[in-house]
């Protein structure tokens, strides 16, 4: 089992940053990517930012360039930072794990309990 617990959202005017942290536990060796997705009221939540073994990284088209996902090994801890923050940023982030075995690096093993991030204009 992993658990995951999320802080660093709240509110910020638009062009403003955040940075949101993720502390993963359990049995974290079991981890293959970790992942911050968000989810607007009443829609599906959509990958953010991805972080796979190895280091590689993806974003969705409308945060590249200004979010930056990373990770501390030795904290088991990722990272999003979120800087040219816009209105339509705003939604619940949720930090993600995907275990080792998974045909996908994009299914969700576990979720967080997410952090709302709301960014005024």
């Amino acid at each position: 089992q992993v658990q995951l617990v999320e802080s660093g959202g709240g509110l910020v005017q638009a062009g403003g940053s955040l940075r949101l942290s993720c502390t993963a536990s359990g049995t974290i060796f079991e981890i293959a990517a970790m992942a911050w997705d968000r989810q607007y009221p009443g829609k599906q939540r959509e990958l953010v930012a991805q972080i796979i073994s190895g280091g590689a990284t993806n974003y969705v088209d409308s945060v590249e360039g200004r979010f930056t996902i990373s990770r501390d090994n030795a904290k088991n801890t990722v990272y999003l930072q979120m800087n040219s923050l816009e209105p339509e940023d705003t939604a619940v982030y949720y930090c993600t794990a995907t275990l080792k075995g998974n045909a996908s690096d994009y299914y969700r093993n576990y979720w967080g309990q997410g952090t709302q991030v709301t960014v005024s204009s």
